[in-house]
């Protein structure tokens, strides 16, 4: 059984919460424990993944960045991607990416809910995916 670590950025909680129940339903439908950790925001996900590497066989990044009227969406979405790419490419760590980036809140919610585009659950099945693929290539 896959031990998988959810990490939410509760900038948005609401928000994050949708994601989260998407996520944690498809880790449950496929039988992974899982526990779940808080941070303030996007950025620090890769940090927190980073820390718990050793512990975790998997990870969902989960969390909500909405265009601004600044150019602080531009750093936080692409920093935390970039991290997050890193880990996945020079660590090898299986990885779902559910932080959603997008211009407004109904763009948001389209996207949390389970019940429209899920992508908690999207991202809880393509970390457990990876770690397939991973354990293929041991």
């Amino acid at each position: 059984m896959p031990k998988v670590l959810l990490i939410e950025a509760r900038f948005y909680e609401d928000i994050s919460d949708a994601l989260a129940a998407g996520a944690i339903a498809a880790l449950e439908t496929a039988g992974a424990s899982y526990e779940r950790i808080t941070v303030p925001g996007a950025l620090e996900i890769p940090g927190v993944i980073r820390m718990a590497m050793n512990r975790y066989d998997a990870f969902v990044a989960l969390g909500c960045v909405i265009r601004g009227e600044t150019t602080h969406y531009d750093i936080v979405s692409g920093e935390s991607a970039r991290g997050i790419m890193d880990l996945t490419v020079q660590h090898n760590v299986a990885i779902g990416n559910g932080i959603i980036t997008v211009e407004d809140e109904d763009q948001a919610w389209a996207r949390a809910k389970m019940d429209d585009l899920d992508k908690g659950g999207g991202a809880a099945r393509a970390a457990l995916r990876m770690l397939e693929i991973k354990n293929q290539f041991r």
